[in-house]
């Protein structure tokens, strides 16, 4: 772990948002780390960009080679498998070298620590593209997929469900941290070696979790699923109900909810739902063994919810090279914070619009806060965007952005208020269909947020407080604006009129005051 060299504290006050950490060493030494995890099914390369506690995604490919398909009837590894395996190695090297990357880990998991070939492939890679294969165990595995659900969701606590080709890991998590884990053999590619029919499958799986319940003696809590057998399940859920945002990460289904999609699932043609998913063939091979795997899995854990997180082994090893310092920041926040820093055109402004808005925000929840503080650091960062799009470039980057410690409800919400920064109405917007996710109170709570930044955003100096204060009064139902001199000079025309439309949001009365 990388030494925390906080340089002491100088007594300056930061707020609610807390010292940036970018310029920190430690932080810095996050830039540009990559990370290929050699998979029972595929082979993926991943390059996070950038000290961002969310993280960035620089380069990001994939190739399904199925590496362990046949393993449980050979003992070996597949060997068209290996060889495209070898070839991606190969041409991953190069792009780590073109690239310049000083901290790259390649990790095998299953399909490598089991096979009896799985040493002289390991000595193969070695050989012919430099990447030494740091093959890791059952235990070890399950432990980095949980810390991937950590780096996505700080406050998550459950069971960890990862499900790959030859295995499938299961941890607790909680507080912070990783509990209790295990392996098991449920990968499709073992199942798919099961003999006896349908039963005899069902009868192994619902053995293997009921043995897992044992060890983890879960009582029906949250179920985090990683894995992309699980995320076309997840794709397929969506498609099977329409659900208006896409985005897999932090997407939730109920148990009833997922019931009615896997039997929806068995009794479509997988062609049809393939193209209608964009599912790669070899990945929908897998679906029908992952929904067997998942009905027993809600059979015997009875989960609350079931989330899916896109967040796994390779965004745990990110998180493995954090210091401890930048793990217990919020993923939102310090994503939000490196989007000001590098897109907005005054960076730190963010920091002194919310401390502006504050007044209206007193009784907001700390969910709700969060949200608004996000808003605030990303209300300027589309600027560049044509005039006639801004608004919908600030929602598209809001729902469709990969940020972590984000439900979908959040992002639309945060989406919403980022459209009325640019726009009063949302009338006849194309994204109205996401609205529906949201309460109609919380439509307008999005418009209200949305509107005091954009009348706050008139007052571009360096700090809006040298302009005036709010004050809120919910019992008067009145807002108060107080201005100094300078702000009275500030409050032209255009301010005036996006004041009194944020009054008229928040079902208020405006009155303009002079500073005593």
């Amino acid at each position: 772990m990388t030494a925390d060299t906080t340089p002491p504290h100088t007594g300056e006050d930061w707020g609610p948002f807390g010292r940036p950490l970018f310029d920190h060493p430690s932080a810095r030494a996050l830039s540009r780390v990559g990370v290929v995890d050699v998979g029972s099914n595929s082979v993926r390369m991943v390059v996070f960009d950038g000290a961002a506690r969310s993280p960035a995604y620089f380069y990001n490919e994939k190739i399904m080679c199925a590496l362990g398909k046949g393993l449980a009837e050979t003992g070996r590894l597949n060997p068209l498998g290996r060889t495209r395996a070898l070839a991606a190695l190969k041409r991953f090297a190069l792009l780590a070298k073109g690239m310049d990357i000083q901290t790259m880990t390649v990790v095998a998991t299953a399909a490598t620590r089991e096979a009896a070939d799985g040493p002289d492939f390991e000595a193969q890679v070695l050989a012919e593209t430099g990447l030494k294969l740091w093959v890791i165990d059952g235990d070890e595995e399950a432990r980095l997929s949980a810390q991937g659900v950590l780096l996505g969701w700080p406050d998550a606590k459950g069971i960890v469900c990862d499900m790959g080709g030859s295995s499938m890991e299961l941890a607790r998590i909680g507080g912070g941290k990783v509990g209790k884990r295990l392996t098991t053999p449920l990968g499709p590619f073992r199942l798919q070696q099961i003999e006896g029919g349908p039963k005899k499958l069902t009868s192994r799986i619902a053995r293997v979790l009921k043995e897992a319940q044992d060890v983890l003696k879960s009582e029906g809590e949250r179920i985090y699923l990683v894995g992309g057998s699980w995320r076309v399940i997840a794709r397929l859920d969506m498609e099977r109900r329409n659900y208006p945002l896409t985005v897999l990460h932090e997407y939730r289904m109920t148990e009833r909810n997922l019931l009615d999609t896997l039997d929806w699932i068995a009794a479509n043609d997988a062609a049809v739902l393939r193209a209608r998913t964009g599912t790669s063939s070899e990945r929908m091979e897998l679906v029908p063994l992952a929904s067997e795997v998942l009905r027993q899995l809600l059979a015997v854990f009875k989960p609350s919810e079931i989330d899916v997180s896109a967040y796994g082994i390779r965004e745990g090893l990110l998180y493995e090279q954090m210091p401890q310092m930048l793990r217990e920041r919020d993923p939102l926040i310090e994503a939000a914070r490196m989007a000001e820093m590098t897109q907005a055109r005054i960076p730190g402004f963010g920091k002194k619009l919310f401390e502006f808005l504050t007044p209206l925000f007193r009784d907001a929840s700390k969910e709700r806060t969060r949200l608004i503080k996000a808003a605030c650091l990303l209300h300027d960062t589309t600027w560049r965007a044509h005039p006639d799009y801004r608004a919908e470039a600030c929602f598209d980057n809001a729902t469709r952005a990969n940020l972590g410690g984000l439900d979908h409800t959040g992002r639309v919400f945060l989406g919403l208020a980022l459209l009325h920064r640019y726009k009063n109405s949302r009338a006849g917007s194309r994204m109205e269909p996401l609205f529906r996710l949201l309460t109609e109170d919380e439509m307008q709570e999005a418009e209200v947020l949305g509107k005091a930044m954009r009348f706050a955003a008139m007052f571009s100096i360096g700090d809006p407080a040298q302009a005036g204060r709010l004050y809120w009064h919910p019992r008067k139902s009145l807002l108060e604006l107080e201005l100094t001199p300078l702000g009275r000079d500030l409050f032209g025309e255009v301010a005036q009129v996006r004041f009194v439309s944020l009054a008229l949001a928040m079902r208020a009365q405006p009155r303009v005051l002079d500073a005593a």
